[in-house]
């Protein structure tokens, strides 16, 4: 399973691909306006910083609803570099752009992705990845490791090549689940994934050791 980074932060980006922990990032309209990032050119030109640090998928967000405001946007999104996903929503227009980038060979990640009968209906209109929010659904009170293991099954009942990206992780637990479950990439906040190498016994293990590797110095 492969680890993305969900952040538009350079120095974020930097500190976990010097790590070799993630292999790619996601980004959103969100993350960029937390940045203060602002009009289309400086995004652009953001998101050509991102892929300048990490060589790996980097999904762009399209703002725009409307089929052919989608094409236009997205055309343009995949021009900047090669490593550009195209984000797309969950909507009529969003599978209808999705299809038309797959035959052109643009890479997509259909974003806010809530049922199973979504993700199957973006993998048949060719998405590179699909991305079930797992948080957003735990938090109306339904399980969304759930929604990840019914689109694996399906997924594998029909070889779909599409990929699962588990977003919306807030826990250890959310990525150890989605592992077990077969995703086949999450997307976290650098906070998060900063965690993921920490255990207290580790910790105390460490002390423990060191403590008794100093007392053979004295």
């Amino acid at each position: 399973m492969d680890f993305f980074l969900d952040t538009a932060d350079l120095n974020e980006i930097k500190e976990l691909s010097d790590l070799k922990i993630i292999s790619g990032i996601t980004t959103n309209p969100s993350l960029m306006s937390k940045l203060g990032i602002k009009g289309k050119q400086n995004w652009n030109n953001h998101y050509k910083k991102i892929c300048s640090l990490i060589d790996g998928p980097v999904s762009a967000e399209v703002i725009s609803t409307s089929y052919d405001e989608i094409i236009d946007e997205g055309l343009e999104l995949s021009k900047l570099n090669k490593n550009i996903v195209v984000k797309v929503p969950m909507i009529n227009d969003g599978i209808k752009a999705i299809s038309f980038f797959s035959k052109n060979k643009i890479k997509t990640n259909c974003t806010l992705v809530f049922s199973p009968i979504q993700a199957l209906i973006a993998a048949k209109a060719g998405a590179t990845y699909v991305s079930p929010f797992i948080g957003r659904l735990d938090d109306i009170g339904e399980n969304g490791l759930d929604l990840i293991e019914s689109i694996r099954i399906i997924f594998d009942n029909y070889n779909m090549t599409t990929k699962i990206l588990g977003a919306s992780i807030r826990s250890n637990t959310h990525i150890e689940h989605c592992a077990e479950i077969g995703a086949d990439v999450i997307t976290a906040p650098y906070q998060t994934l900063k965690k993921i190498t920490y255990h207290k016994l580790t910790d105390s293990g460490l002390k423990k050791f060191l403590d008794d590797y100093n007392k053979t110095m004295v």
